[in-house]
This record gives structure tokens, sequence and C-alpha cells, in this order.
């Protein structure tokens, strides 16, 4: 079975679309969460939302050079996508350094919220990948 993925314009303005929605969503029930289980972000470095759109923004990044390298040079889309998340990596490290100083009440929850939507997002962008190369076979 094979099937194109995100060729068209068309598809990729609706997935990117689907994208933003699903992101926003996922900020929102992500919230609501935080807030039956009584956990205040007023002590975090970054507010949940700040996180979703800064892991939502690297996420298209990598997801819009992967459909462009495929468009010049299919054999190169898995290289380029261990770049491009090696550089999101180092983007997420400066980011996490001041989570992991902090010593507040809070911290330890804040950091496994940062790397969990980091293995999260990671996981989705994974998977999109891995069904573009399978296009090939």
């Amino acid at each position: 079975m094979s099937f194109k993925l995100l060729h068209s314009p068309k598809q990729q303005t609706t997935f990117f679309t689907f994208w933003i929605v699903f992101v926003s969503m996922s900020c929102w029930i992500h919230q609501d969460l935080f807030e039956l289980a009584e956990i205040k972000e007023d002590t975090f470095t970054y507010s949940l939302v700040s996180l979703y759109l800064l892991f939502g923004l690297l996420s298209i990044g990598v997801l819009i050079t992967i459909l462009q390298v495929r468009k010049r040079n299919f054999d190169s889309v898995g290289m380029s996508f261990m770049v491009v998340t090696s550089l999101k990596i180092i983007v997420c490290f400066l980011f996490v350094r001041p989570i992991l100083k902090s010593i507040s009440a809070t911290a330890s929850i804040e950091k496994m919220n940062f790397f969990m939507l980091f293995i999260v997002f990671l996981a989705i962008e994974t998977s999109i990948t891995i069904l573009i190369l399978n296009e090939k076979q």
C-alpha cells in the first residue's frame, strides 16, 4: 500500500491547519488538567502557552524543512531530519537550562512537563518523517 503524504499544497495547508488546532487543543486540555490538579504555574519559568508555542513552532520548522528536502532530494530526507532535530535539541537545551537550575517547589513538575512535551512533539515529528520515508517503498 502506497500513498502520498503531504504532496499537494492543499494537503500541506490542511495538515498545518490541523496541526495548529491540535496544538491549541492540547494546550487547553493541559491547562485544564493543571487546574484540576491545582498546580499553579505562577512559579514556572515558562508558561504552558509559551512552551506549546515553542514546541509547535519548532515542529512546524522541522516538518517544513523535511517537506522542502523531499521536493529537492528524497534521499536526503532522513539525514536532514537528523540535522534539524539536532538543532531543535540545542534550542530546547538553551530553553531548559533555567528550568534545570530552578529550586522552586514546582521545579520537578516543570522539568517533567518540559521533557514530556519535548518527547511528545519529537514522537509526532518522527512518525510523520517515517511515513514520508516509507513513501518510496
